[in-house]
């Protein structure tokens, strides 16, 4: 068998310099995005955007009032009561606020002067009633207080809590406080600044009376808190 004439055999075109210089100013491919995944046109995320947002950012109360009640209908499935749909709420809210306190912070701060994580309970709390509610809830709560008879108990209380205004409850779950949702909110916020609390949501109002929903939030910290506290 006689090989083909080198005349014969099929050869590669030459490459010319303009079509190397086409082939190098080619458009690079974007990377391939995973499934499910998608970003805007204009391939910014969540991530990019200013942490000093301006009041016009807001999110309407009629938004926030379906996503609520989405998020209690989702946390409603499967449960086994009252307190085990409180516990999920608290579940949900806890790490939202274990992020609001940094960014409650760097907001709050200057160039000049950052400002401190609070490092005494009082200060925190008071953090907690009034910028963390108005950033919220566009209000601060209606008062903060503490416990007579347990020096690791306070209370803040909103005489008209957002959450529950666009919640119907029905009367065989009448004890459901649907405030564990940001209850749990409160627990993250002290957890954040190095103050581990058990919080929940109670109702305190009557029927009659001038705040029917009144919600009192109780924060019981740890023991170790307490401690800590009367040292300083």
């Amino acid at each position: 068998m006689t090989s083909p004439a080198p005349s014969q055999l099929p050869s590669k075109p030459p490459t010319t310099l303009q079509q190397q210089t086409s082939a190098s100013r080619a458009p690079a491919q974007p990377p391939p995005q995973h499934a499910g995944l998608r970003l805007p046109s204009n391939r910014k995320t969540i991530y990019d955007r200013n942490l000093n947002r301006t009041r016009t950012a807001e999110l309407s109360r009629a938004s926030f009032a379906y996503l609520f009640a989405e998020m209690v209908s989702y946390a409603q499935k499967q449960v086994t009561g009252i307190q085990d749909l409180e516990r999920r709420l608290n579940e949900l809210g806890y790490p939202l606020g274990l992020r609001l306190l940094p960014l409650l912070l760097h907001r709050s701060s200057t160039p000049t002067h950052p400002s401190p994580r609070p490092t005494r309970i009082l200060p925190l709390l008071q953090l907690i009633a009034s910028p963390l509610w108005k950033h919220l809830f566009a209000k601060p709560a209606d008062s903060i207080e503490s416990s007579s008879t347990d020096p690791s108990e306070y209370m803040i209380i909103d005489n008209e809590p957002l959450v529950n205004t666009y919640i119907s409850v029905p009367k065989e779950m009448s004890q459901l406080n649907c405030a564990a949702f940001v209850a749990g909110i409160v627990e993250g916020v002290c957890a954040g600044g190095g103050m581990k609390a058990a919080v929940s949501a109670h109702n305190a109002g009557e029927e009659g009376a001038m705040w029917p929903g009144k919600t009192v939030i109780l924060v019981r910290f740890e023991e170790s808190v307490v401690k800590r506290e009367n040292q300083k």
